[in-house]
């Protein structure tokens, strides 16, 4: 199949953003599964095995905390079998993202809650173990998870929680056509991108130092799809997404931004390097 047309670099001036000082970003890994690359994206290899991600991100900001995903949880095996048996696959897994924030001394009360960039499994199995904090999704996503096949895990782990359903009432974003400016100093961003789902979102986070991320959670499932500019293998995508012309245009978007925003799709393990770790050490100098 032949690449998507290349658009444009983004040339225009990036968005003004004023993050505080003490913001930080860290990686909560929680286990990965393997898929072959073949079924990742068009002209993948069937021998290249890949390690695809189940990963969270906490953003730690003066105003309140998020977290976004949540990766794989303590009854993870119980949700696999929820699933149809042609899409499980060996995995391997880690600690929570519970047991991450506990043996890091974290603070839940920070928490403003779990930013979900949309209800599939591998993103709401360890919301088991978060109950108490907030689940934000807007009403796209909501109403996605209430019916759509794919959300028995999230219906039955996200029994009990408080909905926090936020709009976009904020005007474009690097060429979305709105966003949701979460604390209104630029730093968290979320920008509706529902390809995937019908309410999937991407969240654009700059930190302190300048660095700006954009963790596009299911758009594409490994950066190749940035980066060689392709989509999910036609079958794949008939089964994953809701729109394919949709996702087209938004990984058109994000293909304009590489270079200027790091791109970290939920499910590609090596986009998440140099994202530090939480740590007893991290958690108390972000404190």
């Amino acid at each position: 199949m032949s690449p998507l047309p290349e658009p444009a670099a983004w040339s225009a001036p990036l968005p003004e953003a004023h993050p505080p000082a003490d913001m930080a970003v860290y990686h909560l890994p929680t286990g990965t599964y393997e898929t072959r690359a073949a079924f990742a994206v068009q002209g993948g290899s069937f021998r290249d095995k890949r390690p695809f991600a189940a990963s969270a991100i906490l953003i730690k900001h003066p105003q309140g905390d998020l977290l976004i995903d949540a990766g794989f949880g303590a009854g993870v095996a119980g949700h696999i079998r929820l699933l149809p048996v042609f899409v499980r696959a060996p995995y391997q897994v880690g600690r929570t993202v519970s047991e991450q924030l506990d043996a890091a001394g974290y603070d839940r009360s920070r928490l403003l809650g779990v930013l979900l960039t949309h209800s599939h499994w591998d993103h709401t199995s360890g919301l088991d173990s978060l109950r108490g904090t907030p689940l934000w999704m807007n009403a796209e996503e909501r109403q996605y998870a209430a019916k759509d096949p794919d959300g028995k895990v999230f219906r039955q782990v996200s029994q009990g929680y408080q909905i926090h359903e936020y709009a976009f009432a904020d005007g474009p974003y690097l060429g979305f056509p709105s966003s949701y400016d979460v604390h209104g100093d630029g730093s968290v961003v979320i920008v509706p991108a529902a390809g995937h789902t019908s309410g999937s979102v991407i969240v654009f986070v700059t930190a302190p130092t300048g660095d700006r991320y954009a963790f596009i959670g299911d758009l594409t499932w490994q950066i190749d799809g940035i980066r060689r500019r392709v989509e999910r293998p036609w079958l794949l995508s008939k089964l994953a997404d809701s729109d394919r012309g949709q996702l087209r245009q938004d990984l058109g978007r994000m293909i304009a931004l590489d270079g200027l925003v790091r791109i970290v799709p939920a499910h590609d393990l090596g986009s998440y390097d140099g994202i530090p770790l939480l740590t007893p050490e991290e958690a108390k100098r972000s404190r």
